[in-house]
């Protein structure tokens, strides 16, 4: 098969003839979603993985000619939060792409096993490639906090590809104030008209922190007393410093933790899509131009999730 292969941390891809690794069946991709968290793995941000690995865990394709998406977190299904239907904190966890026995989704094929295949109902990979795991993030994120329709919250980040899709999710939920911190406002206005590239004058109940280490404190001065920050993503891959601690003691601040999805939100995700509910927001690269699509990540080009087109 055709592959992406990164040798090197930070430096380009190596497209190339290779084969699969995994255990299970085999799925020809069609799709391939590019994660946050694969370019804080470029960066050599994951310092227990080793090179040369095949990225890609948000993967659509065809297994025995029929549309399915790969849930990308492989679990034990004994341990404690496996039994408690928590698998997305499994102790035994692995995500495809990242483990050279399972290679991922910047490929013609992977095998995955047969369990983590999820049937779609229709063949719009591209849509399913870009959103998926967005929206599943979404959804197990806003169950962590206690969030009503009156809740003033922020997502930062909002222009990237889990942020404009957590916007949308929220507005979904019937949330009234929902406030999108981005660069690339114009084009969030179509799904809330709270844009801003500022907070330093606001002060929210909930914040969806997709950003990490840039925007935290920023993000934690503009919390009220009480109020909740759900930290999901850390860009930068940097260690992230409270420079005022004291601030959120005194505030009684809580900062949640957000660990992916399980399998359910998955699903509940696929039907979101294919029922039109959430409009998937991303820009498409052939295989072949991944170290562009990279480029064009690094640089804040892209509007929503880039999209690998295997086939």
């Amino acid at each position: 098969m055709k592959a992406a292969i990164l040798y090197n941390f930070n430096q380009d891809f190596k497209i190339e003839e290779t084969k699969p690794k995994g255990v299970g069946v085999k799925v020809n991709v069609a799709a391939t979603g590019i994660c946050g968290r694969d370019i804080v793995i470029w960066k050599g941000g994951f310092r227990n993985l080793k090179t040369p690995i095949i990225l890609g865990h948000e993967i659509v394709g065809y297994y025995k000619d029929k549309p399915v998406a790969v849930y990308p977190n492989i679990n034990c299904g004994k341990c404690e939060y496996c039994k408690k239907g928590k698998e997305n904190l499994c102790d035994n966890s692995i995500i495809i792409g990242e483990n050279q026995d399972f290679t991922g989704g910047y490929a013609e094929e992977v095998i995955v096993p047969e369990n983590n295949l999820i049937s779609l109902p229709d063949e719009d990979f591209e849509k399913y490639a870009a959103a998926l795991d967005p929206l599943a993030t979404s959804i197990h994120a806003t169950k962590l906090v206690n969030i009503n329709k009156d809740s003033k919250v922020l997502v930062t980040g909002a222009g990237g590809g889990v942020g404009v899709h957590l916007v949308q999710y929220l507005k979904y939920l019937g949330i009234n104030n929902v406030y999108a911190l981005t660069s690339k406002g114009e084009k969030l206005k179509e799904f809330t008209e709270n844009v801003v590239t500022d907070i330093k004058s606001l002060k929210f109940d909930i914040i969806f922190e997709l950003v990490g280490s840039k925007t935290i404190n920023d993000s934690l001065r503009a919390l009220n007393k009480e109020g909740t920050l759900i930290l999901i993503g850390n860009v930068e891959g940097e260690p992230i410093t409270l420079l005022r601690p004291a601030l959120s003691i005194m505030r009684q601040h809580k900062i949640i933790g957000s660990a992916s999805y399980t399998k359910k939100e998955y699903e509940e995700a696929i039907r979101l899509i294919h029922e039109k509910k959430i409009k998937p927001i991303y820009q498409t690269y052939d295989l072949s131009d991944i170290n562009r699509a990279y480029k064009d990540l690094q640089n804040r080009k892209v509007f929503g999730r880039a999209v690998l087109k295997i086939r």
